[in-house]
């Protein structure tokens, strides 16, 4: 089933910096969608009430679903985006002493589940037209330690998949993918997650798609489903009796309930329009912005296909333009710290010079469902007036 969404004119939200603003100003960098309530609230009356809301039926439907729409069968579910990155880890054999190659320009989260395995995070530096990895970074940076190398799709534009596999298959090692912000986007014609060993969805509240909190792990593999399914629940096998199993690994309450599935089941009747109004808002301020004095836009490869989470732009006195917008009440954000500047990564630290270069001028504006066409004309319109 594939249904209609109207799109609402904008009403108060927070802003990316979680500020307030008068109903008929402001336009939200983000904003949940969820599927009307006459679709919603009886099938979640329905799971409330059935006497069974764990992990049940409608957990493995969702997965099955979620696997046909990004098409890519082997597909795991989990109560998070976090816990799903942590287990194609874990998956993927990374462990004390790895190695683990990823991005400073991404979410914590992504960095932190590298060192809950016991693996050191490796920075590549960002290609400073989108803050994906550069695939020359990545191969300067492969040691006899390096176990996976973790790329990110920032903002829902795809990185450099086809030269990173290439570096990995070079080297006899997984690549995951973090597609947090890129779901529906794709890449050499195919949907992100049909391309390497491990590919993360976020479901969380804020994305393209949410369940309130969860997350999808696509395996390439099916023989990683069994380890997977034990790994989130305690590293025990649920199919089978609970006093004769036998825990052979450390494993983690990572599963997800038949609550977040059913939403998740109602969201997957309405997500088609969300991503292709995300995806018709970056088209139109691909063309619309091209050409004002001070302002660069992001560049990708010519296989890749963004879902545009959000709309990065680079700007010179980016911190000036950012101030403009808000007066003007347009949400905009940074949306992230670069993670090489916590403490918590301190031993990883090293110079990366595409990544500062990104990083002083990336500015994120609004481009979802949310945003119609007279929002999508103001917000060109604030940014061609200058700042």
């Amino acid at each position: 089933m594939s249904a209609r969404i109207r799109l609402l004119p904008n009403s108060a939200a927070p802003d990316g910096r979680g500020r307030m603003s008068n109903i008929a100003q402001q336009i939200p960098l983000f904003k949940v969608f969820m599927a009307p309530e006459a679709a919603l609230m009886p099938r979640l009356r329905d799971v409330l009430y059935s006497g069974a809301i764990s992990e049940g039926p409608p957990v493995a439907e969702f997965e099955r679903r979620f696997a046909e729409f990004i098409g890519q069968p082997q597909m795991l579910s989990f109560y998070s985006g976090t816990a799903a990155l942590h287990t194609a880890l874990l998956l993927a054999g990374v462990g004390p002493g790895d190695e683990v190659i990823s991005t400073a320009m991404t979410a914590e989260p992504t960095n932190l589940v590298i060192l809950q395995t016991g693996a050191q995070v490796v920075w590549a530096d960002v290609d400073a037209r989108n803050g994906n990895l550069a695939p020359d970074a990545v191969a300067a940076k492969i040691t006899p330690l390096t176990r996976a190398i973790l790329v990110v799709h920032y903002g829902g534009i795809p990185a450099s998949i086809a030269a990173l596999r290439a570096i990995a298959e070079r080297h006899g090692i997984a690549v995951i993918e973090d597609a947090a912000h890129a779901l529906g986007a794709r890449y050499g014609g195919k949907p992100i997650g049909a391309h390497s060993e491990y590919t993360m969805y976020s479901l969380q509240a804020i994305k393209h798609m949410t369940t309130v909190d969860g997350g999808m792990l696509a395996c390439r593999n099916p023989d990683d489903l069994p380890r997977g399914r034990r790994l989130r629940w305690f590293g025990i096998d649920r199919a089978a009796p609970r006093t004769e199993v036998d825990v052979a690994e450390v494993g983690y309450k990572y599963h997800m309930n038949n609550v977040n599935a059913t939403i998740g089941l109602v969201q997957l009747d309405y997500i088609r329009p969300v991503l292709e109004r995300h995806i018709a808002n970056g088209r139109y301020f691909d063309a619309a912005l091209r050409g004002i004095p001070g302002l660069r836009l992001c560049a990708w490869d010519a296989a890749a296909e963004p879902s545009y989470w959000f709309y990065t732009v680079l700007a010179e006195r980016r911190d000036d333009l950012a101030r403009r917008l808000g007066e003007l009440g347009i949400g905009n954000s940074l949306a992230h710290k670069r993670n090489d500047r916590h403490s918590v990564f301190a031993a990883s630290r090293c110079e990366l010079p595409g990544l500062d270069r990104f990083y002083d001028a990336m500015l994120h504006i609004p481009c979802g469902w949310w945003v119609d066409d007279a929002a999508r004309e103001r917000i060109a319109g604030a940014l061609r007036q200058g700042w």
